[in-house]
């Protein structure tokens, strides 16, 4: 799974790729999946949940889906930064 954030993101700073890779492999939602998509997965989740608001607007009474809406932007600047070609929402 580390080869495969790698991959992604390589220029991910070191303890996020730590991070990521442990939600991956604690994960029982992901243990089924391909490394690759567990990868994917952990990393959209982490930036999520540890670099945006996201957290802060579901406890301000936003849905999920809303929620997610607004921290899209961000999620996907920090992908840019870490290398990653892919964004949000792409298929693949």
């Amino acid at each position: 799974i580390e080869a495969s954030i790698r991959v992604l993101t390589p220029r991910i700073p070191r303890h996020e790729l730590g991070a990521v890779a442990d939600h991956a492999l604690d994960s029982k939602g992901l243990r089924q999946a391909s490394p690759e998509a567990a990868a994917w997965l952990s990393l959209v989740a982490y930036i999520r949940h540890v670099l945006t608001d996201y957290d802060d607007l579901l406890a301000e009474g936003y849905d999920a889906d809303s929620a997610r809406f607004f921290v899209r932007e961000a999620i996907d600047e920090v992908l840019a930064g870490w290398g990653a070609t892919r964004r949000v929402g792409e298929e693949g």
